[in-house]
């Protein structure tokens, strides 16, 4: 709630963080480093979650939602975290909304034939939203 956020690819910055996402070229859950840029990750949801059958390999949303999705779920639903209703919104949330976030930053095609996940709008298109049009006279894109 009273966190700071900072954008930052400086090490020693990230160092002082107690969340990194997205950045730092490390995976660790243990220290709360949540990036999947290194060569040698191929983690999917099934890989963390084997009761998943999620094979996706998984961007940092991905990876926040796996260790995170059901217990926030859980707080805003007043549900046990294990439970039915909390269960089965994890799932569908993941499969039709974070699965198409993961593939998209991972460049997987939805389809070589049958599509691998349901696509119900693009990433690209929700930032877009976010942007000013080209002929809006104020192009700051920082004012938020």
């Amino acid at each position: 709630q009273d966190a700071e956020v900072v954008r930052t690819r400086d090490p020693q910055l990230l160092a002082q963080c107690d969340v990194v996402v997205d950045v730092g070229g490390e995976y660790d859950p243990e220290r709360h480093r949540y990036d999947h840029h290194q060569r040698s990750f191929t983690h999917s949801m099934r890989s963390l979650r084997p009761d998943k059958p999620w094979t996706t390999k998984l961007s940092s949303a991905g990876l926040v939602y796996c260790h995170f999705g059901s217990q926030i779920l859980a707080g805003l639903l007043g549900q046990p975290e294990d439970g039915p209703v909390v269960m089965t919104l994890y799932d569908k949330l993941y499969e039709n909304f974070v699965e198409e976030i993961d593939a998209i930053d991972n460049g997987i095609a939805q389809a070589e034939g049958e599509p691998r996940y349901a696509l119900t709008t693009t990433l690209s298109a929700r930032v877009g939203h976010l942007n000013p049009r080209w002929n809006d006279p104020d192009q700051d894109t920082e004012v938020g």
